[in-house]
């Protein structure tokens, strides 16, 4: 086939398989010294590295629908994703987003897949009924971080400011109680995220580009921990932060402002790490600095949006700089302060190659190329390519940071949904999205994930 093309597109596509090549070699390698430091000084607490994860052949019940639903969008999902009236292609892509996690989750079956994943001595609903007073605990919650402290919070409670469990808490205040509910909300909203980065892209750069990517975010490999963790759920919050953003800024909004603030401010309340979403939003602010400019009011819903949730806990009597400071000493007083920094730095990077897959290796190579050589009559590849860099950027800085060490297949679920859509500046989608769906089946079905 390369032979029938210009000298210049052989040249891009060559290009392209070093860039998914280099990647494939980075996981091979974080495996292969991963097990070897595993086996000799067991410091990376992960059974599969650089996954947490076991080994594990299996099917399940999600097998069948899983693969069937690859070999479809696969074959018909550009097509389609080109074809189908906006307005059709946002609930079809969510559906499809849905039904491409539930069918992996299955994989696992339903308990171990989805209703027993968040009730593990580690989750959120291990404490539901300490929130029965939701102020007083609230009031308590910095008191129980630290291990050494008297009932300290588990892991997961622990390493989140209280949104994240209050969030679970409010779902079995109105009878949606148990493990198997706590999962479908998190597919069911988590799979919204892709939706979200559709609307900033058709905002931002232009329709054809967010139509181009919608098959690579529903068939994303981050699928297979997007079923499994609450992370789904913050990265589809976060991603309506931004949407949102984005629409307000290119329809003059103000509600759409006001609410995008608020957003933000909860993103921060579910996650300390989610404060780095502000890069995402100040690309959105740059790509849409015409709609400030028009319309300067817009800064003032905002501002006022994400005073909310930040004000409604400190006024509650939680102390989000204390929480974190009192988080980085509980970190590095459990297996973050034993796991090894120099092999994590670079290992994480090989997580989030299995999360985004090969063709977001080669995407990505294309927006550092959309960046360099910046062409009028491409502006929209270009701002594409700026907001993907931004999610790039935020990942890295967490990564340096040394408090994601190990098991960010899940806790970078929201920076790399932005990541994704790099794989619209692909040619042969087809080709590139076998690439993708592949690995992640056999991930699915050789490994037990942690998560």
């Amino acid at each position: 086939m390369t032979r029938s093309l210009r000298p210049d597109l052989r040249r891009d596509l060559r290009r392209d398989l070093y860039a998914a090549g280099a990647a494939a070699l980075l996981v091979t390698a974080a495996v292969l010294i991963g097990r070897h430091i595993q086996s000799t000084s067991r410091t990376l607490f992960v059974d599969w590295p650089p996954l947490l994860a076991s080994w594990g052949p299996h099917l399940g019940p999600g097998t069948p629908a899983a693969v069937l639903l690859a070999i479809a969008i696969v074959a018909y999902g550009p097509a389609l994703a080109a074809r189908l009236p906006w307005r059709a292609l946002l609930p079809v892509t969510w559906g499809a987003a849905t039904t491409w996690i539930f069918s992996l989750a299955l994989i696992d079956g339903w308990d171990r897949g989805i209703a027993h994943r968040l009730t593990t001595r580690y989750e959120y609903l291990q404490v539901i009924d300490r929130f029965d007073d939701i102020p007083e605990a609230l009031r308590d919650f910095t008191h129980h971080i630290l291990l050494d402290s008297p009932d300290n919070w588990p892991a997961h409670i622990a390493g989140h400011p209280p949104a994240a469990t209050l969030t679970f808490v409010l779902l079995d205040r109105i009878g949606l109680r148990g493990g198997g509910w706590a999962g479908m909300w998190c597919i069911t909203v988590g799979a919204t995220a892709c939706v979200a980065v559709l609307v900033t892209i058709r905002a931002l750069a232009d329709e054809t580009l967010a139509r181009r990517a919608a098959p690579f975010l529903v068939l994303a490999p981050a699928a297979v921990w997007m079923g499994t963790s609450a992370d789904a759920y913050f990265a589809a919050v976060a991603a309506w932060a931004v949407a949102l953003l984005a629409l307000a800024l290119t329809r003059r909004s103000l509600w759409r402002a006001g609410a995008s603030g608020l957003l933000f401010g909860l993103t921060c309340y579910l996650s300390y790490g989610l404060t780095l979403v502000a890069l995402i939003a100040a690309a959105v602010l740059i790509l849409g600095r015409h709609g400030v400019r028009e319309r300067p009011a817009l800064l003032i819903p905002l501002l006022a949006g994400l005073a909310v949730v930040p004000a409604a806990f400190t006024l509650a009597g939680f102390d989000w700089w204390e929480a974190y400071r009192l988080l980085v000493t509980r970190y590095h007083q459990g297996a973050g302060g034993i796991r090894p920094y120099g092999y994590w730095v670079w290992a994480n990077l090989a997580c989030t190659v299995l999360i985004t897959g090969l063709a977001t290796a080669a995407g990505l190579r294309r927006t550092g190329t959309a960046l360099l050589h910046r062409r009028a009559d491409r502006a929209a590849s270009t701002h594409l390519a700026f907001l993907v860099s931004a999610a790039l950027l935020a990942l890295l800085i967490a990564d340096l940071s040394g408090m994601s060490k190990a098991e960010t297949e899940r806790i970078w679920l929201p920076f790399a949904v932005w990541l994704l859509p790099s794989c619209a500046l692909l040619p042969h989608p087809r080709a590139w999205l076998t690439g993708q769906v592949v690995p992640a089946l056999l991930l699915n079905h050789l490994l037990l994930t942690g998560w």
